[in-house]
């Protein structure tokens, strides 16, 4: 007899955190689908920034592979975020104290890559008691196949995977309030 697989909790709004992972200049045309990951990362930042919600924005090795795209980069004021070496976020002391300061156990990944530093961070922070989704419309890899590999990987370890739209309504849990008709317009975007 099987046993019976637990649901993951519902995503909530003063249990989420954002981790936007190394959406860089030099990897602009080296990603897959990159127009698409900066799309839904946008609409991310901005649901959690208009939301009051915690951001964490990492870049790995930005003197070799370039600073946060513009186009992110721009919805900050200003933008602070995590250098690192390591491939998983959850190997940097920085990234860990950023976390640990919001208090939050919910953590909504995007950017890049789906195969390296997404699923090393997703894997490792699985491995902390973390509860972890990744925004599969807005994360990629170089391929599409290391794209499909990352979160075919990440499904296997308990991450939920999950479209912006549908993270977002996740964590709205009903419509009429006032976080609702805050957001209302990001909701409509496709």
């Amino acid at each position: 007899m099987r046993a019976k697989k637990h649901a993951p909790d519902r995503l909530t709004l003063d249990r989420s955190v954002l981790v936007v992972v190394d959406v860089q200049e030099r990897f602009r045309d080296l990603i897959h689908g990159m127009d698409q990951v900066m799309a839904g990362s946008s609409r991310l930042i901005k649901f959690f920034q208009q939301l009051n919600m915690p951001i964490i924005v990492t870049e790995h090795y930005s003197r070799g592979l370039g600073v946060t795209v513009t186009e992110l980069r721009n919805l900050f004021k200003p933008l602070k975020p995590i250098e690192k070496i390591h491939f998983s976020c959850a190997g940097d002391q920085g990234f860990l104290k950023a976390l640990s300061n919001t208090g939050r156990d919910q953590i909504i990944l995007c950017g890049i890559e789906s195969h390296v530093c997404i699923y090393q961070t997703a894997a490792d922070l699985i491995r902390e008691g973390k509860q972890v989704a990744v925004a599969v419309d807005a994360v990629s890899s170089c391929t599409s196949a290391n794209r499909q590999i990352g979160l075919t990987r990440m499904s296997e370890l308990g991450v939920q995977s999950m479209g912006v739209q549908m993270l977002m309504f996740e964590m709205l849990h009903k419509a009429g309030t006032r976080d609702f008709k805050t957001v209302s317009g990001l909701l409509k975007e496709s």
